[in-house]
């Protein structure tokens, strides 16, 4: 897919959507919305004026933590996966006091993480049914 852009989004719920879509039609989750949405930075990467990814960056202290990255079918196995996850480190490196990312990785995805410099934290845990391992990378 070509001609993608990604940008903070100033619509929070396009990004809900795509998310809801993804993680609850696709993949079966009960939800995807939580507490953290609301001060989140929220991402939308687009072909043309179509969403087609998301992402969300939650800072903490000296930590930002990128999560509910999803890509619509059709825009996978194009790199656009990693284009997020490195936008979403770019915010936080400007972030004063921000000194790594982490994210918790559904457990096939590891590689792709390790790939993009992520490493394995902590024992693997369960999120709603789903193996997951937490990941950091310093910033």
């Amino acid at each position: 897919m070509t001609h993608v852009t990604i940008r903070v989004s100033d619509d929070p719920e396009i990004c809900y959507r795509l998310r809801a879509s993804v993680f609850i039609d696709e993949q079966g989750f009960p939800e995807d919305r939580d507490a953290f949405d609301d001060d989140a930075v929220h991402l939308l990467a687009e072909h043309g004026d179509r969403p087609v990814g998301a992402a969300r960056i939650v800072f903490s202290r000296d930590t930002a933590k990128i999560g509910r990255i999803c890509l619509i079918p059709e825009a996978r196995g194009g790199g656009l996966g990693a284009a997020l996850v490195r936008t979403a480190m770019e915010i936080a490196r400007d972030v004063p006091g921000v000194t790594s990312a982490r994210l918790s990785a559904q457990v096939t995805a590891m590689g792709f993480y390790e790939k993009l410099g992520f490493v394995a934290e902590g024992p693997q845990h369960d999120d709603l049914g789903v193996p997951h391992q937490m990941m950091v990378q310093a910033l």
